[in-house]
């Protein structure tokens, strides 16, 4: 394997040699396969295609100050996975299968884990599809999971450091009973129209409003929004936002770290009323945000007026990035060890 540049790596797909594949067929999963393709082969009228069948998650795996290897919270990867496939009518994948999968997947390409204190990380990716033909509108009865591996950068080119998004009312990533709260294929193909031209104008990404009444604050693109005032960490409540694993940590560091949580719904005139913005997710961990521009209003929210992010945001950060490194104790028993 050639040098690699780990400090500039991109968030981006990057290839390792081996992933893991499991097949379910006649109501049961068979065994884990491994394979060094990067292919697989599809029924032409398989329902992932057609009728989008289809869901993934995505958690991370970290080299340790100490050398050991730690994946932060495999298991809640798992039952948001299960929650996807109820969702869409796949089958279940148990967490058992799921964790077998993952951790054989990240051993056989354990040379891809960046070293500590490079700013990267291994990026794993579970991905669920219904691979059974139908042509009528109905689940498949055959499905495919498989997990693939590769090490990555953070997900805004800029890192920990503001950020500049926009808000859009032209175009909803989810209805408010629709699939917004599974991690499926076609809330993302929802969001690239508004986040492709949001990126062509200046903007690392898009805030959506709630797709009935425009409103209330839903999802921030890729990732979960919160915001800081005061002492009090308040994110939305809202049926069609992911539930983000990384929001749910912060949601717990900042209590234990003495702040208010709150989660109910924002509305966007609340928006010049906060200290600190940023957006959070697996892939971005935390995202500070400098401003936001309201696109149909022209109306701008600016923090960040020294350019660095907040402090809470920051102390936020450091910890959850400590915890997931080891440099930090994990009183909340997040991580697993990878022998």
């Amino acid at each position: 394997m050639e040098a690699t540049d780990w400090k500039n790596l991109p968030f981006g797909y990057f290839k390792t040699d081996y992933n893991i594949r499991c097949y379910y067929r006649n109501g049961k999963w068979g065994e884990l396969e491994v394979s060094s393709s990067e292919y697989v082969s599809l029924h032409m009228a398989a329902t992932c295609l057609h009728y989008g069948q289809e869901a993934f998650e995505g958690l991370k795996v970290f080299r340790g100050a100490d050398g050991k290897v730690r994946i932060f919270r495999w298991e809640e990867n798992a039952k948001r996975m299960q929650n996807s496939a109820y969702g869409i009518m796949m089958a279940n994948v148990p967490s058992e299968l799921f964790k077998e999968a993952v951790f054989k997947a990240v051993k056989l390409n354990e040379k891809y884990i960046p070293p500590y204190g490079e700013g990267a990380s291994l990026y794993v990716r579970p991905l669920l599809i219904g691979s059974g033909p139908q042509v009528g509108v109905k689940p498949a009865s055959e499905y495919m999971f498989m997990v693939f591996v590769g090490p990555v950068g953070p997900y805004f080119k800029e890192g920990f450091n503001p950020v500049n998004i926009q808000i859009v009312r032209d175009y909803d990533r989810a209805a408010p009973l629709g699939t917004g709260s599974y991690k499926v294929g076609g809330n993302y193909a929802a969001s690239l129209r508004s986040g492709e031209r949001a990126h062509d104008e200046g903007f690392a990404s898009v805030l959506f409003l709630d797709a009935k009444e425009k409103k209330y604050i839903d999802e921030a693109g890729p990732a979960n929004f919160f915001g800081i005032k005061g002492n009090t960490y308040i994110t939305p409540n809202s049926h069609s936002i992911l539930p983000s694993i990384t929001n749910m940590s912060l949601r717990e560091i900042a209590k234990d770290l003495g702040l208010t949580v709150e989660q109910r719904s924002i509305a966007v005139d609340e928006l010049g009323s906060f200290d600190e913005v940023g957006a959070c997710g697996t892939a971005a961990v935390i995202s500070p945000i400098k401003k936001i521009l309201d696109r149909e209003t022209c109306t701008v929210y600016e923090y960040c007026k020294d350019g660095k992010a907040g402090p809470i945001s920051t102390k936020l950060y450091n910890q959850l990035r400590g915890i997931q490194e080891g440099t930090v104790e994990d009183k909340f028993n997040w991580n697993t060890i990878i022998e």
